[in-house]
């Protein structure tokens, strides 16, 4: 850290730690990689964390109500064709099979088996609240569902970090998190952590599970503020031998290209959905355009989006997402790369 920080000007170093609630003062990244970006603390301000890819400040109020209120949805004659389709899973294959497997359960939550081990990514089996129609209730009972040896958290946000959830799951799972999120943690009495900032590495073995930079924020509470805890997007290099990269909720930013550059990646789970209206959503979700670009960019072998089908958070419908990147795919000559998993399903081998 110290030898990072003195080839950089100390004006510079200053203007990172700036930040108060929802600072929106750009940071110079200019000519920095992402991981001289983490190595500088570019995204760690005042006892919060930041964004360092986007001048988009996050956490007030005020563009929810307009969108709610005042803007117009395009998308709604296209609710009609939304269905409720619950999640039935059968266990028993994935428990026999001893090599990798990626099983979609539903929204952004999917459970990697790699060899004798199990990683659940961001699960949430129910609506995040009672406001969001749930699309793809579980028709199975949770305790069938192998138990996890490792859970990945991208971020704070409630559909990805979900009280309810977690409190079907067993106390002693080991947790692996961006850094913050004590208090939640400790309140559920889920003491086994493991607190990453970016580019830090949890080593098993032959597996490897890294923390990487995305362009995102989190807030759980308004009246403490955005940004109390840190986000991100997981490269797993597992132990049957395939690189995955999970890319949690994240917008567009060319982050993606450099991160392909560095890492040899056979599938990449990206999130899609809760992108429009653009001018609200923009900043922090990729719509199926983007998704793709950042596909290609990459470098990834096959793509498998999730963050779609579930809950109703942005304007666009449901199933919508699925149908327009699979346009974006068939444009590119590229339809072949998709992993076309529907809720409940499962992936064997890559």
């Amino acid at each position: 850290m110290a030898a990072m920080s003195s080839r950089l000007p100390l004006s510079f170093i200053k203007s990172a730690h700036a930040s108060a609630r929802g600072d929106s003062t750009p940071v110079q990244t200019q000519g920095l990689s992402l991981r001289e970006i983490a190595l500088a603390k570019l995204h760690h301000a005042n006892g919060r964390f930041r964004n360092p890819f986007s001048g988009v400040a996050q956490g007030s109020p005020w563009p929810v109500i307009k969108w709610k209120l005042f803007s117009r949805n395009r998308f709604k004659a296209l609710y009609a064709d939304e269905r409720v389709v619950p999640v039935s899973i059968d266990w028993e294959p994935v428990r026999q099979n001893n090599g990798l497997s990626v099983t979609f359960l539903k929204h952004a939550s999917v459970m990697i088996k790699d060899q004798d081990k199990y990683l659940l990514v961001d699960p949430a089996f129910f609506s995040p609240s009672r406001f969001i129609k749930d699309f793809t209730p579980l028709a199975f009972d949770i305790g069938e569902m192998p138990r996890p040896h490792h859970l990945l958290i991208t971020h704070g946000h409630y559909d990805h970090l979900d009280i309810p959830t977690l409190n079907s799951l067993p106390r002693e799972t080991h947790l692996i998190t961006p850094l913050g999120y004590d208090e939640t943690f400790n309140e559920l009495e889920m003491k086994q952590r493991i607190r990453m900032d970016w580019f830090d590495t949890f080593e098993e073995g032959d597996r490897e599970i890294t923390l990487l930079p995305c362009n995102h924020w989190t807030m759980r509470n308004p009246l403490t503020g955005p940004d109390r805890s840190l986000w991100g997007s997981y490269l797993i290099k597992t132990a049957t031998g395939p690189v995955i990269y999970v890319s949690g909720d994240t917008g567009y930013f060319d982050g993606f290209r450099e991160i392909g550059e560095q890492f040899p990646i056979d599938l990449a789970i990206i999130n899609l959905g809760a992108y429009e209206p653009r001018w609200l959503m923009g900043p922090t979700h990729m719509n199926p355009a983007e998704a793709v670009q950042a596909f290609k960019e990459l470098g990834a072998e096959r793509l498998l989006i999730v963050h779609w089908g579930s809950y109703r958070l942005g304007d666009e419908p449901v199933h919508l997402p699925l149908i327009e990147v699979r346009r974006e795919l068939e444009k590119q000559g590229l339809l072949d790369r998709l992993v076309p998993l529907n809720h409940g399903e499962t992936l064997f081998g890559l």
